[in-house]
């Protein structure tokens, strides 16, 4: 039984969701320590300019230390229509823009959002259904699991019956792979080829978030994104 766990992102990238594709159950850490400058509150989208972020904007002042789930989202400006509006722009020719975009835009303009992790874990679920994923999810918040990084994973594997850990390849350099050991607990790296695929704007650009490939590719979104896997 495979689990995984990552911090909630906003409009997440293949490889996120390669990753819940490829466990049994993939827990949102929604309560560990929020950072500046990653993917938490942004990611980006494919312009005829090149790739351009779209940012949900937080209020941080003072609230550096907190964890993602007590980040709020600075509502001062109309980020939301921002958003829509970029993502109408650049993928209004795309093959499955009017299949998709109606979700989008009934999303964002759901209600204000408050709370940074809300939109980020409503917009996964989103994604996952988009994708046709059916991945048992869990909130680290509900669990009440003790420790931190690598005491922590090791804990919430543990607790749900776990055999196998699946990381992200980039915790190689901070998992305490010993601890995996100790509790009988296989430990695996993701290791993701990002696949081509048909999208607008010329020469294919890596790293998109998940809407590019959804945009332009429609219901076999899923398959590409395991293209390279099922090739092994």
């Amino acid at each position: 039984m495979i689990v995984s766990i990552h911090q909630p992102q906003f409009l997440p990238w293949l490889g996120y969701f390669d990753k819940i594709d490829r466990s049994d159950i993939f827990v949102i850490l929604d309560n560990c320590q929020y950072k500046k400058q990653e993917y938490q509150n942004r990611n980006r989208i494919k312009t005829a300019n090149g790739p351009t972020w779209l940012t949900v904007p937080v209020l941080i002042k003072g609230n550096s230390e907190k964890n993602i789930n007590e980040i709020m989202i600075d509502n001062s400006s109309n980020w939301r229509k921002r958003h829509l509006n970029l993502i109408a722009a650049n993928y209004r020719k795309s093959p499955f823009f009017d299949h998709y975009y109606p979700s989008f835009e009934s999303f964002y303009m759901s209600k204000q959002w408050e709370f940074l992790s809300d939109i980020n874990i409503g917009m996964l679920y989103l994604l996952m259904k988009m994708l046709g994923m059916n991945t048992e999810t869990k909130m680290a918040m509900d669990m009440e699991i003790d420790g931190t990084k690598t005491i922590r994973n090791v804990n919430i594997c543990k607790a749900l019956g776990a055999d196998t850990y699946l990381s992200g390849a980039g915790a190689h350099d901070y998992l305490e792979e010993e601890e995996f050991v100790k509790s009988g607990i296989k430990l695996e790296f993701q290791d993701f080829k990002h696949p081509v695929y048909n999208q607008q704007h010329g020469e294919f650009a890596p790293y998109m978030c998940a809407a590019d490939l959804i945009f332009n590719e429609g219901g076999k979104s899923l398959e590409i994104i395991r293209q390279e896997r099922a090739a092994k």
